[in-house]
């Protein structure tokens, strides 16, 4: 394994600042459990996490932190940021938590998270329903969801809908409000998707749980598993969920196996 040291474009060109958005949630009592950071994925901002895992981690005893990238959610805007810039702001919010954070990245932002594993010491990372780039998936998933995949490659903003994002056991008014709610990345970042470098080894050995659904239909099974095996694992699979898990009908069973994982890790 080979880790990078100096990374003298960062030193001498860091990401510009921008106000994040951080949503805080920690249990009345004292605990021994390593905090979360959820990382929602493009479009998403920090409510996608505070619809249900967010207090839901907190009643199992997890401090629980959901942030918004620059650009998402109520964080300052950023209409040029790049893959860069967002790996920024999650090692920057992960180092200023009280604690060695575990790591929840979903959609692209599983490769966000991904990339910041090389810059950050996780004390563990979870990537849920991973959109992981590159050619070979963005054209899988251009012909699983084409209304999805081709807006990045041709550098036009992402537009997914209901259908794409949940099942059908998820109420339509339910399914509609949190569609309304989806934002935009910049497209600068989403055409990053399709060309990008593999992610760098993560600094010393965290870990590393995948999770995602048979039945996304953005996310194709071969692709969870392609994730799952370069961390040495195989993916932990949801039947019958779409690609949001965490706010689909649903939601519960994922994250009660994601912090069911966390507490054996600790053991």
């Amino acid at each position: 394994m080979t880790v990078k040291i100096m990374r003298q474009r960062e030193w001498a060109f860091p990401p510009a600042p921008a106000r994040r958005e951080v949503l805080t949630a920690t249990p009345a009592e004292p605990t021994d459990a390593p905090p979360l950071l959820f990382v929602p994925g493009f479009n998403h901002g920090a409510w996608a996490f505070a619809e249900h895992w967010l207090e839901h981690a907190v009643e199992r005893g997890f401090p629980a932190y959901a942030m918004s990238l620059r650009g998402h959610g109520e964080s300052g805007p950023s209409p040029g940021a790049d893959l860069r810039a967002y790996v920024h702001d999650v090692t920057q919010v992960a180092a200023g938590l009280p604690r060695q954070a575990v790591l929840v990245g979903h959609g692209a932002s599983a490769l966000v998270v991904a990339m910041a594993l090389a810059r950050y010491p996780a004390r563990a990372a979870v990537l849920v329903s991973p959109v992981f780039g590159g050619v070979r998936a963005a054209f899988s998933t251009l012909f699983r969801a084409p209304l999805v995949a081709a807006p990045a490659i041709v550098g036009r903003p992402l537009r997914p809908r209901r259908g794409h994002l949940f099942s059908r056991d998820l109420p339509i008014a339910d399914g509609s409000r949190y569609a309304a709610r989806l934002g935009g990345a910049s497209a600068r970042a989403q055409w990053q998707l399709v060309a990008h470098s593999a992610p760098e080894d993560p600094v010393g050995t965290p870990p590393v749980l995948v999770v995602g659904s048979p039945d996304d239909r953005v996310v194709g099974r071969a692709a969870l598993t392609a994730v799952a095996r370069r961390y040495g694992g195989a993916p932990l699979l949801f039947p019958g969920m779409g690609h949001d898990l965490m706010l689909d009908a649903g939601w519960k069973e994922p994250i009660d196996a994601i912090l069911d994982w966390l507490d054996k890790i600790d053991q």
